[in-house]
């Protein structure tokens, strides 16, 4: 009599979440306002204004925009708002912050978009080591968005895991 080999895993029906599938798809860009400071200290309204008139806006198309300024420098409101302007008809978004803020945003908006409810009653196992860095911010995320709907969350891999929520059995 032959051994089947049978593998468990695949036959346990656990739905398996990937965090990384929700890095953002299309690249990602800064526009610092430092390079727009007179003297590195002050942003003057003329020529700010003109000089965002002669910039090639097209390099941002299709990309996530953070606009920043890394100098210590004072940076009026109307400046976001006018790069913004600017920005948009270009870029698929735009945040105000440095990169990691702009990744952090656009991780979050896509984990948002997931149908919670079609993980309703389903064990969900959101994986753990990858080749891409996740924060712990898309954890807390997904556990939050699941945990409402699933029969039970757990951590790390299929054949490994460590349980993190079990939804309580009904008393009949």
């Amino acid at each position: 009599m032959p051994d089947i080999i049978t593998n468990k895993v695949a036959e346990s029906g656990l739905q398996e979440i990937n965090l990384e599938d929700f890095y953002p798809a299309s690249p990602v860009a800064i526009f610092d306002l430092k390079d727009y400071l007179f003297m590195g200290m002050i942003l003057k309204e003329k020529d700010f204004r003109e000089a965002l008139k002669q910039l090639d806006f097209s390099v941002y198309d299709n990309c996530f925009v953070a606009v920043t300024c890394t100098a210590d420098a004072i940076i009026p409101v109307w400046a976001y708002m006018l790069v913004a302007s600017y920005l948009q008809p270009h870029a698929l978004d735009i945040v105000s912050g440095d990169e990691e803020f702009l990744m952090k945003t656009i991780f979050l908006r896509n984990i948002q978009k997931i149908d919670a409810k079609s993980f309703e009653g389903k064990r969900v196992v959101i994986k753990g080591c990858g080749d891409l860095p996740v924060g712990e911010f898309a954890y807390l995320e997904i556990t939050k968005l699941l945990r409402p709907y699933v029969k039970s969350i757990m951590y790390g891999e299929p054949c490994s895991t460590v349980p993190v929520y079990k939804q309580p059995t009904q008393i009949r």
